[in-house]
């Protein structure tokens, strides 16, 4: 019995040892882990807060939207573009704003919202969306070098015969027939098999051969 309570005494002082030397460093570490696990999870909270709250001023822009009501539209597309520009909603918004905006005959308005979405958006089909439209805004105000600049940079996977077809309608408006041709001949051959390619075809046989 005293043998035992002997190895037991040893490892109770090995323990205290162990315990003096790592104890300070591992009761650190512990705080340390339960402080990121609360930032963590305080930071997830925060976030789902913001989107809830970048969802809900989006859908005042659209509802503004449908009643046709610019000035809501605008504020409601500035307060989610200065409060939650990293969201995804703020470029969607800035899409809405810009339609609204073209609508009114405010171009310059439309052409901001629009580049600002560029600038801004995240994901590359809503980049690709901006592009297209202020392209077309730009032709109508005969900026073609500007659309087509905006085309070139368009790299969107699925708008290759979108891009293509606003080029031909752009080479056409500067009376360069053979480019325009040569456009809506890549549109047509870019464009979903399932899709109505008659348009397209129309444009391209009216130009006949064309050089």
């Amino acid at each position: 019995m005293a043998v035992y309570d002997l190895e037991e005494q040893e490892k109770l002082d090995e323990l205290k040892a162990w315990w003096k030397q790592w104890g300070n460093a591992i009761i650190a570490a512990i705080a340390v882990f339960v402080i990121v696990l609360s930032g963590i999870q305080w930071w997830r909270s925060h976030q789902r807060a913001l989107t809830g709250e970048a969802a809900t001023l989006y859908t005042a822009v659209t509802k503004a939207a449908e009643e046709k009501d610019p000035k809501k539209v605008a504020d409601a597309t500035k307060a989610i573009v200065d409060k939650y520009a990293s969201s995804a909603y703020a470029p969607r918004a800035a899409l809405v704003a810009a339609k609204v905006a073209f609508d009114k005959g405010d171009i310059p308005g439309a052409k901001t919202q629009l580049e600002w979405a560029i600038a801004n958006a995240k994901e590359v089909e809503l980049k690709s969306i901006a592009r297209l439209r202020l392209a077309a805004v730009l032709a109508d105000e005969k900026n073609f070098d500007g659309a087509i600049k905006q085309l070139d940079a368009n790299t969107g996977v699925g708008f290759e015969a979108t891009t293509a077809a606003l080029r031909g309608d752009i080479l056409l408006a500067q009376g360069k027939l053979a480019d325009a041709k040569i456009a809506y001949a890549a549109a047509i051959a870019k464009t979903d098999p399932q899709a109505d390619k008659q348009l397209l075809q129309l444009k391209l046989d009216a130009l006949g051969e064309a050089k």
